[in-house]
């Protein structure tokens, strides 16, 4: 028995009713054992008062009082008894009726969340109440997050079949240029001059970025990674950034202009990492942006915080892809950024780095071919 009710929600709630009925109950008839007779008494006397002047009824009036009380006590266990009974019945009846509205759904979740434990990560359970108003209650709640849950885990794995889908295609690219260079050498199509073996350095420069990717996220997201914060001045993060890709700006005829305001606050920083978060969207909005476009770093002061941010004249971003941007492996266009190498997971990489800081990143477009915005925020010095 006591399997049964730890493994069942609606005999656990028929449980709690009835030890609250028998709680009730037991104070109840404690209450009446020492009550009543004191009350009886209390009539019986003033019934006595009145038969004072008759001295006949005396000691009848007592062996009467000894036969009423004794009827009024069995009356009153009775009904005790009768109303345990009846309260006993309602505690069945509604425990049943509860059990169905709260059981039920939290037993659809149960059985929602080993269908989604076996892979069918579309599945989702139905929310109790009106959603659409205010009076929403727990059990609603509940099964509101569960299917927002369900969601992310649906969206996670359409994206990690992608990430699959996507490795394998920037693997096989370089590794088919890779081997098809090795093969003409071989065969004597091809010379090995200078030329044929930049192509082959190129294509496996490409295979050890994405792998460097990779295993970057994996540190970044498991925390595997040691911080060096530091007393740092924005301009000299910026001017190692600049002083990196400017020739790859000067090679694709973009300028990279930089804005700082004057006298910024020194920041708490690790070089290395804000380095790489800069590399990464000065990076991205070099390949995002067209010929004789334009890239400006800017920084200023807010409050406690510093915020540089990271502006291009480039092919933007549509609404629907900002909110998605930092996610692991998400990309706006893929067929784009295939051209260009990306593996979907900078942006990711980017925001852990900010937030380990005690910062945050948040990209804005007006718009698809309106340039775009990324900021992120690094905690000043005082």
């Amino acid at each position: 028995m006591l399997k049964i009710i730890r493994r069942h929600l609606g005999w656990k709630i028929f449980l709690s009713y009835l030890i609250v009925l028998l709680v009730g109950f037991i104070v109840l008839a404690t209450a009446t054992e020492f009550t009543a007779p004191t009350a009886f008494d209390h009539h019986l006397a003033a019934m006595n008062d009145m038969m004072m002047g008759d001295t006949s009824m005396m000691g009848d009036a007592t062996d009467l009082g000894l036969d009423l009380f004794t009827n009024f006590r069995n009356a009153v266990n009775e009904a005790l008894g009768l109303a345990l009974a009846a309260a006993f019945t309602a505690a069945l009846v509604v425990s049943l009726i509860v059990s169905r509205q709260v059981v039920a759904p939290i037993r659809q979740m149960m059985f929602a969340s080993q269908r989604i434990a076996d892979g069918h990560y579309d599945e989702r359970v139905d929310v109790p109440g009106d959603i659409a108003g205010d009076g929403v209650d727990e059990l609603a709640q509940l099964a509101l997050s569960f299917n927002q849950m369900a969601t992310k885990l649906e969206y996670t794995e359409e994206m990690r079949r992608q990430l699959i889908g996507d490795v394998a295609h920037e693997l096989r690219t370089p590794l088919t240029t890779i081997k098809g260079s090795i093969e003409g050498l071989m065969d004597g199509v091809l010379t090995s001059d200078a030329q044929t073996f930049q192509q082959i350095h190129r294509q496996a420069d490409r295979l050890q970025r994405l792998i460097d990717d990779l295993q970057e996220l994996s540190r970044v997201e498991a925390g595997a990674y040691e911080m060096n914060l530091l007393l740092r001045e924005v301009q000299d993060l910026v001017e190692i950034t600049k002083t990196t890709l400017i020739r790859q700006f000067e090679e694709k005829g973009v300028t990279l202009s930089i804005e700082l305001d004057a006298d910024l606050p020194m920041v708490y920083a690790d070089e290395d990492r804000i380095g790489q978060v800069l590399l990464n969207l000065v990076g991205n909005a070099l390949q995002y942006t067209p010929v004789e476009g334009v890239v400006t770093i800017r920084a200023r002061r807010e409050q406690d915080e510093v915020l540089i941010s990271v502006s291009d004249t480039g092919v933007g971003l549509q609404a629907e892809h900002i909110e998605q941007i930092f996610t692991r492996f998400y990309r706006a266009d893929s067929s784009r950024s295939r051209i260009v190498g990306g593996s979907g997971i900078g942006l990711t990489i980017a925001k852990h780095l900010t937030e380990a800081h005690g910062g945050r990143i948040w990209a804005e477009s007006p718009g698809a071919d309106q340039g775009s915005t990324f900021t992120f925020t690094l905690p000043t010095a005082g």
